[in-house]
């Protein structure tokens, strides 16, 4: 066997390996501990209004923290926004998680595209859902339940398992 084909077949599976164990440390990570009655919230949004749990009752959320330095975050927010033009019955929030003032987080939204409403998370909120990790989604039901809680990216279809 040549010196490049034992190379690459050598880098094959080392990159392989780390796949793998990069997957299984995913999924033995835990998920936020989440109360199985969505937390009550109020937070600032972007124009210094304030949006509530409560404004969204009778109605599904799709509650999505994010940040405007996350890769992943910058990956699924085109299916998100796809998501909500498709779906316009099923309510969104993004929680803006560590990107600065409302202001830059208002650009960063407009930046990447957000049609449906963001709001500037804080500390206590984001404690409330658990969250270690971004992205995580956390769809709540028209009763107030927490549905389902997915850390890591999202994409259309996996918003439509989780809102069914």
């Amino acid at each position: 066997m040549s010196p490049v084909k034992r190379m690459l077949k050598d880098w094959g599976l080392a990159v392989l390996i780390a796949a793998v164990v990069f997957l299984a440390v995913g999924l033995l990570q835990d998920g936020p501990d989440v109360p199985d009655e969505a937390p009550a919230f109020t937070l600032a949004d972007l124009s210094g209004g304030e949006i509530s749990l409560s404004g969204y009752a009778g109605r599904t959320l799709v509650l999505n923290f994010w940040a405007s330095w996350c890769g992943p975050c910058k990956q699924e927010i085109p299916e998100f926004a796809r998501f909500h033009a498709a779906h316009p019955e099923i309510a969104m929030l993004g929680v803006a998680v560590d990107s600065g003032d409302a202001q830059a987080v208002g650009r960063a939204a407009k930046r990447f595209g957000i049609p449906y409403d963001v709001a500037m998370g804080t500390k206590a909120m984001v404690g409330q859902y658990g969250v270690k990790t971004l992205p995580t989604t956390v769809v709540i039901g028209p009763d107030g339940q927490v549905q389902r809680v997915t850390v890591g990216l999202m994409d259309h279809e996996d918003l439509l398992r989780a809102v069914r």
